[in-house]
């Protein structure tokens, strides 16, 4: 009989492990080989994030939130959550012990008649024997949960730091956008009381002067925009960061680049440290362990009891002093119809399981396309950053010579001083977006260090 429990047991995978390696699908038997594979230290997403982001700042910032943040303090919360459920796992190995000691007493309304007490003091156990590996399914699912919340944690630290580094930059480049603003402004406010002194004096005409003032109220109007963005971005930072609302001190128009030393890694092999595909191949364990459970129901329990104790009934006759009793017993619980219960059960388990396995491929995917993506995006804003500053250039100089013409336009020219003022209106759109640039390149930065599996 027990072989033939242990043939059944054995076919049936009732005490398998879950390998990722086992599961019927090419992706994620590729995910399994390459996350065997050594740890690459030189790796971007194994970077601590000290090395990444070296602004003593935005550190300082970032040291803030993973004390503070609510999210994170939640997601270790839920890993202590687990750590308990896998110790009660583990514990259901041990037996059951119950002391539940009681006592009454007894009289006849016969005249004369005494209280005759009786008392028990039991001591009752049992313990499962865990022949078709009920209780090992159970521990090893409460273990992989465990560590799903670990990775959970690890995605949850990653996006703070992720986040608070992208709204650093943000305000960072609101910041210079907003004084590269004023100073137009400033510019342009004393350009605009030249033209009405030159359409005064008749050396120019009054289209001009409408344009220019029209021209500072486009930039006065940008201003604002631009404080209402860095208001916000600032509330923003202070909820990663966990405190009430402030604005932030942070220097205009930084930028951060990828260390000199560093390589993205093999691609499958830098996706098996992401903790998103981690906690999803967490979530396709459970699964597995749960299909074991269900096919474990159509198995018999095998438990055994022992009660024993301090009494003075022993049925009819009451003793004093009591005695010492014992009874040990063994039962076998097998399933015979449990309408359907137990078919249904393994049908939705063996269903949620590859709906997890689905969610796992799927995740393994989209971890591909935003490594590739970030990548992609970061190499395109340094050509860009390079072709955007070579325009900066282009333009102020541009803006020198029509200054010098214009000055010079009662001699050989005719230059008009709104030629100037276009010439101003571009050298600003050009540094806005080499500002834009700067952030978008930071922010690619950031973007490829999360996606694949940075926060350390």
């Amino acid at each position: 009989m027990v072989a033939v429990f242990a043939t059944a047991t054995t076919s049936c995978g009732l005490y398998k492990k879950f390998d990722a390696a086992d599961q019927n699908s090419q992706l994620v038997n590729e995910f399994a080989e390459a996350s065997q594979a050594p740890v690459d230290s030189t790796a971007l997403g194994n970077l601590p994030w000290q090395e990444v982001f070296t602004d003593p700042i935005l550190v300082d910032i970032i040291n803030q939130a993973l004390t503070n943040n609510v999210d994170l303090k939640n997601a270790k919360l839920n890993i202590d959550v687990a750590h308990a459920n896998m110790l009660g796992a583990r514990l259901s190995y041990l037996p059951s012990v119950v002391l539940a000691p009681n006592g009454s007493g007894t009289t006849a309304s016969v005249p004369g008649s005494k209280m005759a007490w009786t008392y028990q003091i039991p001591l009752s156990v049992s313990w499962e024997i865990d022949i078709f590996g009920r209780l090992l399914n159970g521990k090893r699912s409460a273990e992989a949960s465990y560590e799903m919340s670990k990775d959970y944690e690890q995605a949850v630290r990653s996006q703070i730091i992720g986040g608070v580094a992208n709204c650093y930059y943000a305000i960072s480049a609101l910041n210079g956008q907003l004084a590269l603003q004023r100073e137009t402004a400033a510019i342009w406010a004393s350009s605009v009381q030249m033209m009405k002194d030159m359409w005064e004096a008749g050396h120019t005409t009054s289209a001009a002067v409408v344009q220019s003032q029209a021209q500072y109220e486009s930039i006065l109007a940008s201003i604002t925009e631009l404080e209402t963005a860095l208001h916000e971005a600032n509330n923003s930072l202070s909820l990663l960061v966990g405190v009430m609302p402030q604005t932030w001190e942070i220097p205009a128009a930084q930028s951060v680049m990828l260390p000199e030393q560093f390589n993205t890694g093999v691609p499958m092999v830098a996706l098996a440290n992401r903790p998103d595909v981690r906690a999803q191949e967490r979530s396709l364990a459970v699964a597995f362990y749960a299909t074991n459970s269900a096919r474990a129901a159509f198995y018999p329990q095998l438990s055994i009891s022992a009660n024993g104790g301090f009494t003075n009934s022993l049925g009819s006759l009451i003793l004093s002093p009591g005695e010492w009793f014992i009874n040990l017993a063994g039962q076998l619980t097998a399933p015979l119809f449990a309408r359907g219960q137990n078919i249904a059960r393994l049908k939705a388990a063996k269903a949620q399981q590859q709906q997890s396995l689905n969610s796992f491929e799927h995740t393994i995917m989209k971890a591909s396309a935003e490594v590739g993506s970030a990548l992609v995006t970061y190499n395109n804003a340094i050509s860009k950053e390079g072709h955007l500053k070579s325009q900066v250039e282009y333009m102020a100089q541009a803006v020198d010579i029509t200054e010098t013409l214009f000055r010079n336009s009662a001699t050989s020219y005719n230059t008009t001083y709104l030629e100037v003022l276009t010439a101003q209106q571009s050298l600003l759109g050009a540094q806005m977006n080499f500002i834009n640039c700067q952030l978008a390149r930071s922010q690619a930065v950031i973007n490829l260090y999360q996606s694949l599996g940075g926060g350390r």
